[in-house]
């Protein structure tokens, strides 16, 4: 037998693992000295130049307005203040862009798989127009194109229910609420609540005993029918401030200026287009097995397509 070779103990310095953490520890400390040089010479240079850093200036006074905001907001209001009109701004056109461009995107989805060849190509053409023009673009087009060369406030265009377009907006009657309005508002909550319970309720039944609710009916009966007896009851505590087309200006109501409104369009057509596609590819996705299966069924759809 052999004698087993005894382990050279060697040099620290050979080992890989000790090596390796030597050069990370080495590595840390030469980017904490380079962070630390960086903040250090940064607020150097913004004492020397007396720009104040941190979050103070949110507590100053702004100087500038916003042209469209739902709360209160003036000159003197804070930067602070000004962040939660601009967060608000952004969550306003993002809903109502969302909700628009899924009807529009539907609507010209379902057209492009129209029989009818005008429709088809007309729906093509606004998909393949504005899908390939940049955003920005169709918000100019919108703010130069259209909306700047409406007739100004005084010759503005009378729409049905007081409504009134112009170069400066487009003004409609603005809901001021009564005594006794915060009941309606209540009522709309726990309507919301409730259809919610009641949806749960009706997938839980489903699912133990195979019936099934009249959910959809139940539902639009509480958000619709709860709030709307409410507002009945309280003597319809909601009145309207209806603007007026005076000699240089209109006056009353609430206005949505041609910012907004530009980027409320141009933001709804444009996403339109992409949501279009997706509606039609949904469509074209269902197998041609399927179809024939459900006309096999005696189903027929509403909207035959090719």
């Amino acid at each position: 037998m052999r004698p087993e070779r005894s382990k050279s103990s060697g040099s620290i310095i050979n080992d890989p693992q000790v090596r390796g953490i030597f050069y990370q520890a080495i590595t840390i400390i030469i980017l904490a000295a380079l962070i630390y040089w960086i903040v250090d010479n940064t607020v150097d240079n913004l004492r020397r130049a007396n720009i104040a850093s941190g979050y103070d200036f949110l507590r100053s006074r702004a100087g500038f307005d916003v042209g469209q905001s739902l709360i209160s907001f003036t000159s003197d209001s804070t930067y602070g203040r000004a962040l939660l009109v601009g967060f608000i701004n952004t969550l306003l056109v993002a809903i109502t862009g969302i909700i628009t461009a899924t009807i529009i995107g539907f609507l010209v989805g379902i057209g492009r798989l129209s029989h009818n060849w005008i429709i088809a190509k007309l729906s093509l053409a606004y998909v393949e127009v504005f899908r390939n023009i940049p955003p920005l673009l169709v918000i100019f087009f919108w703010y130069s194109g259209v909306l700047s060369i409406l007739p100004q406030a005084r010759d503005a265009l009378a729409l049905p229910f007081d409504i009134f377009l112009s170069n400066r907006g487009v003004a409609f009657p603005r809901p001021v609420a009564g005594e006794g309005a915060e009941y309606t508002l209540l009522a709309f909550i726990i309507a919301i609540a409730a259809s919610v319970f009641f949806t749960r309720y009706a997938r839980q039944r489903q699912l133990a005993t195979g019936e099934r609710l009249p959910v959809l009916w139940t539902v639009l009966g509480l958000i619709i029918g709860l709030p709307l007896i409410t507002f009945l009851v309280t003597g319809a505590p909601i009145g309207f401030d209806v603007p007026v087309a005076g000699k240089f200006n209109l006056t009353g109501g609430s206005v949505v200026g041609p910012e907004f409104m530009s980027l409320f369009l141009a933001l709804s057509f444009y996403t339109a287009a992409f949501i279009a596609e997706i509606v039609r590819a949904g469509i074209r996705g269902v197998s041609k097995g399927q179809t024939e299966a459900a006309h096999a069924l005696g189903i027929r759809p509403s909207l035959t397509t090719r």
